[in-house]
């Protein structure tokens, strides 16, 4: 397990095991994972799916002890088509909308079916591997509210979700942005922060390469938190948990700090653990005013 000088803040916590973590989509193209952080210091454990076959060999090529990745499609549990496209990050179980993608420069060439096969399904609460679930990390390209909807038992005890949300489907039956948010609020989440947002440029104006953007909003990465507003209805292990994905996969450092006030308040941790982790991340915040959070007798900050 980790100690003290591998993570500070985990020597502050003192959770039961190590953060789990489950990626959908574990695909590396976008590049490096929100948690990767977590991953070098030993403070999480990943299982992620991915079934395109050069990216799960690619994954699989670099893993370490702590990561396990499986070629499984994660849906709703039914037969569906994988349609793989020219570009990898355009992969999905849904058919996308060439009417829509022929309005902005490249895409219509990205998103060109190039194989097209039949595949089985699982639904996120039936894959047996998965025996802890923290923080979720997915990217699907239009399957993430079918995997929402068929997941409530593992996301009910999750803490953290980083989903991609359209605002514009780019495939046929896509849903956008508002039903996403609907379905996770539904569930007690709220939305924390949108990490990048994905502009282009409307055809007929071309920039000076493809990826120019004026303003229209096709996607963005965001990321959904169990309502900290309401404590009472999070447990104290996934507080602690909270607390670490939001200070190393986000640089979150209030939303940590109110996940360790209120293990202050359960006396779930030491009464000092508040002043403790401001002195931490001091140096890190130079110049923005945050408040001690070391013990008090609300439920609040």
């Amino acid at each position: 397990m980790p100690s003290a000088d591998s993570d500070p803040l985990w020597a502050l916590l003192a959770p039961q095991r190590l953060t789990a973590v489950v990626d959908i989509g574990a695909n590396p193209i976008g590049g490096d994972p929100p948690y990767k952080a977590m991953l070098q210091k030993g403070l999480c454990r990943v299982f992620g799916f991915e079934p395109q076959r050069a990216a799960l060999a690619e994954l699989n090529a670099r893993k370490s002890e702590l990561e396990t990745y499986l070629p499984y499609v994660v849906g709703n549990g039914e037969q569906a088509r994988l349609r793989e496209c020219v570009s990898p990050g355009m992969t999905s179980l849904l058919e996308p909308d060439r009417n829509v993608l022929k309005h902005f420069p490249g895409f219509l060439d990205w998103g060109r079916v190039v194989a097209d096969s039949r595949i089985d399904t699982r639904k996120l609460d039936d894959i047996a591997e998965i025996d802890a679930m923290d923080y979720l990390k997915i990217d699907v390209q239009g399957s993430e509210l079918a995997i929402f909807q068929n997941g409530r038992r593992c996301l009910a005890d999750a803490v953290a979700i980083q989903t991609e949300v359209s605002f514009l489907p780019l495939y046929k039956k896509q849903p956008v942005f508002g039903e996403i948010d609907l379905e996770l609020r539904g569930q007690g989440f709220i939305p924390h922060a949108l990490i990048s947002i994905d502009r282009r440029m409307i055809w007929p104006m071309v920039g000076a390469d493809k990826f120019a953007a004026i303003h229209q909003l096709l996607e963005a990465d965001a990321v959904y938190v169990r309502d900290f507003t309401q404590a009472d209805g999070i447990g104290t292990e996934p507080l602690k948990h909270l607390a670490l994905v939001a200070h190393h996969c986000y640089g979150s450092h209030d939303l940590a700090a109110i996940s360790i006030q209120h293990l202050i308040n359960r006396k779930a941790v030491d009464p000092e653990a508040g002043s403790r982790y401001f002195d931490h991340v001091r140096a890190t915040r130079t110049g923005t005013e945050l408040r001690n959070v070391g013990p008090q007798t609300s439920t609040t900050a």
